[in-house]
């Protein structure tokens, strides 16, 4: 369990930050290679259960909307073991080859709605710049220091708790994450990111109105709405406990270091065993944000063999709903905090 205790770093993160030399390549280098069977059988228990559920979901219209929402909940775990696929792909982790990897997940971002090319390109610097208080912004959920947000406007410290409030981040947040800003072409986008978006953009048109026309729009809305709305609050819930929890790792770029960004600012999600089935291992954070090459199937056994796993922040579930009330990092508490516990900088003690 996360407590307000910072973490001690492990000594071989404090000799990365001096050397500069990635002490864990050798080490966890037999995890990351993507065996070609297992790889399948990923496919197989998500994206062929999503689709028959999909099916049955739509033959269930015409029997009762209640047991379309029932079906729709494993039918959304597996949409969001289908997003793991997707994003092993953009880490080259998942299959053999690169140029099978980039195909397969041109494919599967149909499924999740994004864009292969500029999905991989902001994710790299997700993980390039994790924890870095200096370059905030690169694939991260937008997080202000205590001082940060005491400095604001009165309307811009609102928008900012609206922006953190649960019913818009989990409510609305899938429709912006997955329906609309991948849809979006950024004016500054090099010509392959433009290409990636505007040709994901043209095929889901063509998937989209393909369905409609076979099984009409309202039932193609109603099968669907409910699968990518509690598919995609879970994956920002599991996005957001992987970095903001209570003794989650911040540092300015000078003192900023990627292994401990990796052991220390990012979490283990202990999840029951079935969650962990659906989330694809990703709960195992740790592990994939100190070496993105391992494919998810071989995350728990890389945890479970490397010592340098076992001392590293762990949620259970209880502790990552907890969680969710934390909106500010502490910079003077080295830790996140929720508004209520945030205070002036320059506040009487």
């Amino acid at each position: 369990m996360a407590t307000g205790v910072e973490i001690e770093t492990p000594a071989p993160a404090r000799r990365a930050r001096h050397t500069d030399r990635p002490f864990w390549r050798e080490d966890l280098d037999p995890y990351a290679r993507p065996h070609l069977g297992r790889s399948l059988l990923d496919l197989l228990t998500s994206v062929v259960p999503y689709l028959a559920l999909s099916y049955v979901m739509y033959l269930a219209l015409g029997v009762s909307y209640l047991l379309v929402l029932v079906i729709a909940v494993p039918a959304a775990g597996f949409l969001v073991r289908t997003f793991i696929l997707f994003h092993d792909c953009t880490h080259g982790s998942f299959l053999p080859s690169r140029r099978a990897n980039a195909w397969l997940g041109v494919v599967l971002g149909l499924f999740v709605y994004s864009p292969f090319l500029r999905w991989r390109h902001d994710h790299a610097k997700h993980h390039a710049t994790s924890g870095d208080l200096d370059r905030r912004g690169g694939g991260d959920i937008r997080t202000l220091t205590v001082a940060e947000y005491h400095a604001l406007s009165p309307r811009s410290r609102l928008a900012y708790r609206i922006f953190r409030h649960p019913l818009v981040m989990f409510g609305i947040g899938p429709i912006v994450a997955l329906l609309i800003g991948p849809r979006i072409v950024a004016r500054d986008a090099r010509p392959r990111m433009r290409r990636s978006v505007i040709g994901t953009n043209i095929a889901l048109a063509v998937l989209i109105a393909g369905f409609c026309w076979l099984m009409g729009w309202s039932s193609f809305l109603l099968v669907q709405a409910p699968t990518i709305m509690l598919a995609g609050s879970a994956g920002i819930w599991l996005f957001y406990v992987q970095h903001q929890f209570e003794d989650a790792y911040w540092q300015t770029t000078e003192g900023w270091s990627y292994a401990d960004a990796a052991l220390r600012g990012s979490s283990y999600l202990k999840l029951p065993k079935i969650l962990q089935f659906f989330s694809g291992n990703i709960g195992l954070h740790h592990v994939h944000h100190l070496n993105a090459r391992i494919p998810n199937y071989n995350l728990q056994r890389a945890h479970d063999e490397n010592p340098i796993f076992h001392d590293v922040p762990t949620l259970t579930m209880r502790d990552g709903v907890r969680a969710v009330r934390l909106k500010l990092w502490d910079e003077e508490r080295r830790g996140m905090v929720s508004f209520a516990q945030a205070r002036r900088p320059d506040a009487s003690q």
